[in-house]
């Protein structure tokens, strides 16, 4: 009897779990989650990362839910000393949650509002800053006893961006930088709706003993990143010109002398290793070398240079490279990217891609030792997919990264560095949702505008009667600087996109996505394919992919739509205008119409001229950057969709673009939905509700007919 009733309960639980669907819902899209931020505890048995979920993020420990705010933790969080607790910031007060039991409560409650809190590095205590009126104050505080201590008043200014020196002894900090708004409001706009464009003005970096005392100014400022300790006294950071044509790595002391260059990068087009694959330089814990990425023989490595402060590290490799020069780790036709430091010194991890396979990365380590002229590279993931953002264990033994493939959504997974078996920590998509019935991508390659192989992935839906003719939409990626991967993008912000795909896919579309020059994944050379030219071979690198797909027999070109986001919804509108009956229907989702209108938000106008020079120095490359001038050639429906936070592409660009079709007599071609209050990249669940189901509904009424398939 009693056997009978556990094997009644093992049925009932089974018919319980949900079964996976026969086909993807836009509701199960918005249901995956997306982890972010993995640390290990103190000990090294625990892994805390953040799992976000429509804009919405909690901590999890080990898979399992640490906190379930229904706003969400927004911040960062850092471990207790003694790896029973996690700390984060929660309404201005540091709060804590037990990995053991028990609910997360305040550390303390105070009326002001704290930031920017830093643990010490022996975990005893943090460092804030508590804004008051007007002014701010930088404090430190035990964990254990609550005792406060007031380091430095900031009257009538903000301070943040704090961090402890490895002996705990100082406390790094800058001014926060001032904003300075700009007008961009089109007469039509009335004076009731006004458009501002922000001017950042970096604020002075700082030094004070942790014990309190008069700041040292590091005369550091603005333009700089990834300021790190190299030892108790002294800081790295990565500053990039004006133009983009100059990198240097510098040396600062905490005395405030003038701060001096020991490494520089510089190119007659422009620097672009984008800021995700954090090139900046990385001093190694023990302060004897320094660790940074270049693009200097034509792909991103890894190079590793003595710190100019040890002798003993100089004094372990000869030639040149004791006089400072730096030693390339990696190399070959790849991209090597996020380095990570061992906590011994002795070994750096990171993440590349393949020749031959630049959608597929896998991590690996480089031994330094003691010389890093005799460094040995050895991958330790392998396989379909990626894999990428290596952490270490604090005893060195595993590694926590992020992995994707054609079935899995971002997920962290550890490996074992000594066995290289790797194993699942979390699971971020539903169980709802049938893997099995995802479409793997196939890398392809068709020829540009001037003959240049341009590479791109193609979508088929399984069981698709290639007798008959079907759907397609071209997907153009976002950003430039980014690219498609072999399964699920490795960002948040793009892997909305390919799930929507995947849902696309199983309605019946065939999907092709392009690498157009500019992308990410093949090379300086590829990347800086847009240098005077942003909107000309690169726009007819993306518009061209429905060259490839007139070749494949079972797509309809009468039913071909093209989307993208970003620059590339900028691209979609250069489609359809440059090619205005090419393409059957077009989304665009918070694209760029005019470049001189881009340029002239302080927030690009670098980046910008670092590619196309100011309009005064290049009109024609400026006027085929501005679908906005060319409106007049739309023949085909136009779906635009944009939020009005967007500080990417400021909501005003899809503003113009609307006033100018109107103007144009395109209204009857072109749909506008605003999202209030939604930023560059949609992440809230009522908008990615509603846009996802009205492009499904523009695609279907544009492309599909009787005669489609609906496999």
């Amino acid at each position: 009897m009693k056997g009978f009733l556990v094997a009644l309960a093992a049925l009932l639980f089974v018919s319980q779990q949900p079964l996976p669907s026969q086909h993807l819902a836009i509701e199960q899209l918005i249901e995956i989650r997306h982890p972010s931020s993995p640390s290990w505890s103190p000990d090294g048995v625990h892994v805390a990362y953040l799992s976000e979920r429509a804009g919405v993020a909690n901590i999890y420990v080990d898979a399992k839910p640490l906190t379930n705010f229904l706003d969400g933790v927004s911040g960062g969080f850092f471990w207790s000393a003694d790896s029973a607790r996690v700390y984060f910031v929660r309404g201005g007060d540091l709060w804590q949650a037990p990995i053991r039991g028990g609910s997360p409560a305040a550390v303390w409650s105070t009326p002001d509002a704290e930031t920017s809190v830093v643990p010490s590095p022996d975990g005893t205590r943090v460092a804030f800053v508590r804004s008051r009126g007007a002014g701010s104050g930088l404090v430190t505080r035990g964990l254990a006893d609550g005792r406060e201590s007031l380091v430095i008043r900031a009257d009538n200014r903000t301070i943040g961006n704090v961090s402890w020196s490895p002996d705990g002894r100082t406390l790094l900090l800058a001014d926060a930088p001032k904003i300075i708004r700009h007008e961009q409001t089109p007469p039509y706009s009335g004076s009731k709706i006004i458009y501002t464009i922000n001017e950042t003005v970096p604020g002075e970096t700082v030094v004070v003993p942790s014990s309190g005392g008069p700041p040292t100014s590091m005369t550091v400022r603005g333009g700089f990143v990834g300021r790190r300790w190299l030892d108790a006294t002294h800081v790295v950071f990565d500053r990039q010109s004006s133009d983009y044509k100059r990198r240097t790595i510098s040396l600062a002391s905490i005395s405030g002398d003038e701060p001096k260059t020991v490494y520089e990068d510089v190119d007659e087009k422009f620097w672009s290793i984008p800021g995700g694959a954090e090139p900046a330089a990385l001093p190694s814990p023990d302060g004897r070398w320094i660790a940074f990425l270049s693009d200097r023989d034509g792909w991103d490595h890894l190079y590793v240079m003595a710190s100019p402060l040890s002798a003993t590290g100089r004094a372990n490799i000869s030639g040149e490279h004791a006089r400072g020069e730096p030693i390339q780790i990696t190399k070959g036709k790849f991209e090597a990217w996020r380095p990570a430091w061992s906590r011994d010194s002795a070994r750096i991890a990171f993440d590349a891609n393949e020749p031959d396979r630049p959608g597929d990365r896998h991590i690996g380590i480089a031994t330094i030792g003691r010389d890093p002229s005799h460094a040995s590279v050895t991958m330790i993931t392998s396989g379909r997919g990626t894999d990428t953002s290596p952490v270490w264990s604090p005893d060195g033994t595993k590694i926590v990264y992020q992995h994707t493939d054609p079935h899995n959504s971002a997920d962290l997974f550890i490996v074992d560095v000594g066995t290289r078996k790797s194993a699942r920590l979390s699971d971020s998509m539903p169980s709802s949702i049938d893997r099995a019935a995802f479409v793997e991508p196939e890398l392809v390659h068709y020829p540009g505008p001037d003959g240049q192989p341009v590479p791109g992935w193609l979508f088929v839906p399984k069981n698709l009667d290639r007798t008959r003719k079907h759907p397609a939409i071209v997907w153009i990626h976002g950003d430039g600087v980014n690219q498609n991967y072999d399964g699920w993008h490795v960002q948040r912000n793009y892997a909305v996109y390919y799930s929507y795909h995947q849902f696309l896919l199983q309605k019946g579309y065939v999907v092709f996505a392009p690498d157009y020059r500019g992308s990410i994944g093949y090379g300086r050379a590829w990347r800086q394919g847009v240098y005077m030219d942003v909107g000309g071979n690169d726009a007819k690198d993306a518009w061209m992919a429905a060259n490839y797909l007139r070749t494949l027999g079972y797509v309809d070109m009468d039913r071909v739509g093209v989307w993208g986001l970003s620059y590339g919804g900028f691209f979609t509108l250069i489609a359809v205008t440059d090619q205005p009956t090419l393409y059957r229907a077009a989304v665009d989702v918070a694209g760029v119409v005019d470049y001189v209108m881009y340029y002239e938000d302080p927030y690009h106008g670098g980046w910008t001229a670092s590619r196309i020079g100011t309009p005064e120095q290049n009109p024609k490359v400026y006027a085929q950057a501005s679908p906005l001038s060319h409106v007049d050639r739309l023949v085909r429906p136009l779906l635009v969709l944009h939020g009005t936070s967007d500080v990417n592409v400021p909501y005003l660009h899809s503003v113009r673009l609307i006033d100018e079709l109107l103007r144009n007599r395109k209204g009857d071609l072109v749909s506008f939905m605003t999202y209030p209050g939604e930023f560059h990249y949609f992440t809230r669940e009522h908008v990615l509700r509603d846009a996802w189901h009205r492009v499904e509904e523009f695609f279907d009424a544009q492309l599909k007919s009787s005669s489609s398939s609906t496999q």
